[in-house]
């Protein structure tokens, strides 16, 4: 949980992102030592924290290898051992997660890699979880980081929230960036817990900050809206032990009514400012809120959600959109209109080992009465999915034959 600060705190002071990474990891290595003889600390961010910063004044000054780096970039040990404060200014904001964010998406990496390496520095994701993320190669994920920090800091990138065009340029990855990390706690790909809560609520003080740093952006309040509606359900959808709770059999009266609000006064806000048709994450926040209001499942505007997948699929076209879409339909149609969208994506090579794909399929067989088709495409849903608490729902829902 505080990996990402400490790497964001260490960057301030070294300005290299991959020395800062390490220098975590070294910190974390003594919290495991001394923790169990001496006792957890009071405050344990801030002992890693002190810790990473020590040890990079202590290997500045006895390696070579660390002075030539700062050389590089323009420090001295001095400057390291005390930073000099930032000015501070209108447009400021004092985040180093939000600064480390903007910093690993600099326009001089490419797209994949800026996301991949916010993704592993400041959610903390493993290159197996970002490559599930991205439905690609754990190998080509783990190369992209690699190069990415290489990159960072042979261009010496400086650590900063950016102004003015610089900082436009760079928001559609941040974006990015935030809601791939809240997918992540929402529905975590791996690991034997079903929600990573602490990467939730990151990436939704993330877009909150952000909201209020970038008030004419709509796509940054279509951001914060979607998120907002997607916390919301948080704790209907877990069971009392931490077995996973589908949508519709959610308790809603469970579903945060305050984060709800908070998510109608965002949306309302990227409606106001869009300019023109609105954006990818305007729609999902649209689609959520569509849900948000229904205080019964079957009250859902199934209908709406159907026109709402249609225009995100011009507006963003992509096969996890597309099987998305099916599902409204099979809800606003039924499954028999909705089970051809579905065939149609099983030969999409980034779906081969999707396992939501199967999984959705299974669930419009079982809906048609084709009990054993449904049966073998929730085994085989359960055998691509690397979450514990989501392969025994797939296998329930396998030996029930879809129910």
């Amino acid at each position: 949980m505080e990996f990402p600060r400490v790497i964001a705190g260490v960057t301030r002071i070294v300005r290299d992102v991959g020395i800062a990474e390490e220098l975590a990891q070294d910190a974390l290595v003594a919290a495991l030592e001394q923790w169990p003889e001496r006792g957890v600390p009071d405050n344990p961010g801030a002992w890693l924290m002190t810790t990473a910063r020590n040890r990079a004044v202590d290997l500045v000054r006895r390696r070579e290898t660390y002075a030539r780096k700062l050389a590089e970039i323009g420090r001295d040990q001095s400057a390291v051992a005390a930073p000099p404060e930032e000015p501070a200014g209108p447009d400021d904001i004092d985040d180093d997660l939000l600064r480390l964010v903007f910093t690993t998406c600099h326009p001089v990496l490419s797209a994949e890699a800026r996301t991949a390496l916010t993704l592993r520095l400041l959610g903390g994701l493993t290159t197996a979880e970002i490559a599930r993320a991205f439905l690609v190669p754990e190998a080509t994920v783990a190369q992209r980081i690699v190069r990415a920090k290489r990159t960072l800091a042979t261009r010496n990138v400086a650590f900063e929230v950016p102004y003015g065009p610089d900082r436009g340029a760079r928001l559609g990855s941040v974006l990015d960036v935030i809601y791939l990390i809240f997918n992540e706690g929402y529905s975590a790909t791996a690991g034997d817990d079903w929600l990573r809560p602490a990467l939730c609520e990151d990436a939704l003080r993330l877009a909150r900050v952000l909201s209020g740093l970038m008030p004419r952006e709509p796509e940054v309040h279509g951001l914060t809206a979607l998120l907002e509606f997607q916390a919301s359900r948080a704790a209907a959808r877990t069971g009392p032990d931490g077995e996973p709770v589908l949508l519709r059999d959610q308790n809603r009266a469970r579903w945060n009514r305050l984060l709800i609000a908070r998510g109608v006064t965002a949306l309302t806000r990227a409606e106001a400012t869009a300019a023109g048709a609105p954006g990818p994450y305007a729609l999902q926040a649209a689609i959520a809120a569509c849900h948000a209001h229904a205080y019964r499942y079957e009250e859902t505007d199934w209908p709406r959600i159907a026109t709402l997948y249609s225009l995100l699929a011009a507006r963003a076209p992509s096969p996890v959109v597309e099987l998305n879409r099916a599902v409204a339909v099979s809800m606003a149609e039924g499954p028999a209109a909705a089970l051809p969208l579905v065939d149609a994506l099983t030969d999409v090579p980034a779906l081969r080992n999707y396992h939501l794909l199967p999984s959705v399929r299974g669930d419009l067989l079982a809906r048609l009465g084709r009990r054993e088709e449904a049966r073998a495409e929730f085994e085989r849903a359960a055998s691509l999915t690397r979450n514990a608490r989501e392969k025994e729902l797939l296998l329930r829902r396998a030996a029930r034959g879809g129910a």
